[in-house]
């Protein structure tokens, strides 16, 4: 797990440079990609001890109570076991709202933990005793939009920390049909190119895609030690059963099915038709 205050921070942003083909005379010139959408602090959070994020589900409007979202690790109350999952708990706990530059702006409040698990992801809700639409008129702030479908390999992302007010810059290198730590499995995470070296207390941070600008992930561990399977150093196991280390690779939990199981009014319904977390 990236716990906090285990290293000095660092953060390696990295360019990259894409080559036209010419085209034949008689053929159309090609459509120039889009370009890729500017990604700061806005609507990131800092924890008192991991990163985390103001998200919307795409059904979402103004007028529901806003959503954190961060790791199951970063739960106030302690990580849950492998196996737990807790839902609809009653929570006090505060969340510093970055500007745009990563200044802070105030605190939002939670009032419930809707979800939180480390079974298969590793992620934590919060629902606000805010509404977007008081947070925007307060802060001028507005929640990041959670994609519905599955990253892909080779895309540009941004792993944006509100603890330590950095942005690391990298690629989706693959996915991990089983990720191990310690007592814990994650299913289908994602492994980021080296450049996205995170360290202690990046955990929670939303994981956005540079061409939608919606959080694809959310950042959980790495491998600091090249040990095996241990907590802080989890190994990549496939459908064989074979087992590989890469120390100081970091990973990420994909997120694209949290909103199949929230309802109208950000209602989290674990019930609904596409939804495939953990129930308790």
């Amino acid at each position: 797990m990236k716990k906090p205050l285990t290293g000095a921070l660092c953060a390696l942003l990295v360019t990259g440079a894409t080559a036209l083909v010419n085209a034949a005379p008689a053929a159309a010139a090609p459509t120039p990609a889009a370009p890729a959408v500017t990604v700061n602090f806005a609507g990131t959070v800092a924890l008192s001890n991991c990163s985390g994020s103001l998200v919307r589900m795409p059904n979402s409007v103004d007028s529901d109570p806003g959503l954190i979202l961060t790791n199951g690790h970063c739960l106030e109350s302690g990580m849950p076991n492998p196996g737990q999952v807790v839902t609809d708990k009653s929570s006090s706990r505060s969340f510093t709202l970055l500007s745009s530059s990563g200044s802070s702006l105030g605190t939002v409040k939670a009032n419930r933990v809707l979800y939180s698990t480390m079974t298969d992801t590793d992620v934590t809700l919060y629902r606000l005793s805010s509404s977007y639409a008081t947070i925007k008129s307060r802060y001028g702030i507005s929640p990041l939009t959670m994609a519905t479908a599955h990253p892909v390999a080779g895309s540009a992302i941004k792993v944006v920390s509100g603890y330590w007010k950095t942005i690391y810059s990298c690629n989706v290198d693959g996915f991990v049909y089983r990720l191990k730590e310690g007592g814990w499995t994650f299913k289908d995470s994602v492994r980021y190119t080296s450049a996205c070296n995170t360290i202690g207390g990046t955990s929670g941070s939303p994981v956005v895609d540079t061409a939608s600008g919606q959080v694809v992930a959310v950042n959980n561990t790495g491998n600091e030690n090249g040990e095996r399977c241990t907590v802080d150093n989890p190994c990549e196991v496939d459908q064989n059963g074979t087992v590989t280390v890469r120390q100081g690779i970091n990973y990420a939990q994909e997120t694209y099915t949290i909103p199949n199981c929230f309802a109208p009014g950000n209602v989290l319904d674990l019930t609904r038709a596409g939804c495939v977390l953990p129930r308790p």
